[in-house]
């Protein structure tokens, strides 16, 4: 699940409040990568055998929200109609208290680039798909083919109406990339040249579009100059080269305005409306691909003292919610496992770096 607990606020006595009790396709692909880097490869495969009964079920396809829903219950089931418990007053007086979440039925396109690069990285451990689960798997890439060039709800699930999303379009790219590769690998049957030539697409779009020169940075989407967190992600996927200066242009951006005191913002709602009023606290996930980023681009000791100021901020258990407030307050549904995973993957990420020097680490190790 996403979290044990529903209805703990990301703003005391605010409105973002949801429920967490959920296993997310977006989560659970982080998982597995979590779980393969600190060698639990049984536990991995098992839970990829979960992902991969979601995939074979093509279960939200009728519905307008693609060949998957974006969530689950931890059964495998996909009722999850949110309602609010009016009668309840809330933490804090937080209101409204919703059980469900709405977000199950949204178009989400980057849960495809996080599902297919975790079956990559899982066959990069020996982990491997069988004929039928690969023909679903490319029944899924052709859908994607088909639909990656449409605004959709993005990573943060915004209320504030579709996008074309950078982000999106990011891991639209990285779910062909990693089919393309695994085909060529293993000879599997697949229709390469349409695979290719819409992962160049996808590509040269982001680089056109994505890419804001007025900014001097990658933006949230291309209509907005406004920066997005989620785009920590870049180097870490393989897109970019971590020290390319239109990257290091874009981090350098980040630093100015989403980072405060090695804490990082998702984005300013502000300046990018998400349907929701109030603001919020720092994303910690974001803190943690933040400090991944740096690690891969050579800002070592800034990476590090990211990285152990985190632990600062933990409770007595070293658990994490899902923001941390102007306060230094845990905030959000609690223990968040976006959070922890992160935390896994730039420890291993800078432990790396630390040993090896910057450039020791390619983004697929």
């Amino acid at each position: 699940m996403a979290a044990a607990t529903a209805g703990l606020p990301e703003l005391v006595g605010g409105e973002r409040n949801w429920d967490y009790r959920f296993t997310w396709v977006r989560d659970g692909s982080f998982s597995v990568h979590a779980l393969l880097g600190l060698g639990f490869t049984e536990e991995a495969e098992a839970f990829g055998r979960w992902l991969s009964d979601r995939a074979e079920e093509q279960a939200g396809q009728a519905e307008g929200s693609g060949p998957l829903k974006i969530m689950y219950r931890v059964d495998g089931s996909s009722d999850l109609e949110e309602e609010s418990l009016d009668h309840w007053e809330g933490y804090a007086g937080s209101k409204p208290v919703r059980i469900g979440n709405g977000a199950a039925d949204q178009l989400q396109l980057d849960i495809y680039g996080e599902l297919l690069d975790s079956v990559w990285l899982a066959d990069r451990h020996g982990i491997r798909v069988g004929h039928s689960g690969w023909i679903k798997l490319a029944q899924l890439t052709d859908w994607l083919c088909q639909h990656w060039d449409q605004p959709d709800e993005g990573v943060w699930e915004t209320r504030g109406g579709r996008q074309n999303f950078t982000y999106g379009r990011l891991m639209c790219w990285v779910a062909l990339d990693r089919m393309v590769r695994l085909a060529r690998e293993h000879g599997r049957p697949a229709d390469l040249g349409r695979w290719v030539g819409e992962r160049d697409r996808i590509y040269a779009q982001i680089m056109e579009r994505g890419w804001n020169p007025r900014r001097g940075a990658f933006t949230q989407h291309d209509k907005t100059q406004v920066l997005d967190a989620s785009l920590l992600m870049m180097p870490l996927v393989g897109f970019v080269v971590p020290t390319d200066p239109m990257w290091l242009q874009t981090l350098e951006a980040m630093d100015d305005e989403l980072v405060s005191d090695s804490l990082v913002y998702r984005y300013d709602p502000a300046a990018s409306p998400d349907g929701l009023r109030g603001h919020e606290g720092t994303f910690s996930i974001c803190t943690f691909w933040y400090v991944d980023a740096l690690a891969r681009s050579g800002r070592l000791e800034q990476a590090r003292l990211a990285f152990e100021k985190m632990f600062t901020y933990a409770n007595h258990l070293g658990l994490y919610a899902e923001e941390i407030g102007q306060t230094g307050e845990q905030l959000g549904n609690f223990p968040q496992a976006f959070t922890h995973l992160s935390l896994i993957n730039a420890a291993i990420t800078l432990n790396h770096q630390l040993d090896h020097g910057p450039g020791g680490m390619t983004w697929n190790s």
